[in-house]
This record gives structure tokens, C-alpha cells and sequence, in this order.
């Protein structure tokens, strides 16, 4: 599957860390609002 900018990104689930917890987020919980996606393969430090 290829990724293009400016289509829409294909539906997900994952683990975020947030406010020192990890929780499960859906890209679905944040439709019809902006969203930046930020990955960072094999790095295991918290942004």
C-alpha cells in the first residue's frame, strides 16, 4: 500500500504514550479534525 500527501491516510489502531500512560488510539477518534502522524521506526525514546 503507498502512502500519497494530500489522500486520506489508511484507517489504524496503535499504542501512544500520552500524560505518562500508554493507551490505545484509532485514527477514526480524531475525524473530521487535523492530525500529524509522527513516526520514528527503532527509536524507543519518548518526544
Amino acid at each position: 500500500m503507498a502512502l500519497r500527501v494530500g489522500k486520506p491516510a489508511p484507517e489504524f489502531e496503535t499504542s501512544a504514550y500520552e500524560k505518562g500512560e500508554i493507551h490505545k488510539v484509532k485514527l477514526a477518534d480524531y475525524r473530521g479534525q487535523w492530525v500529524m502522524l509522527y513516526f520514528y521506526p527503532g527509536d524507543f525514546t519518548f518526544v
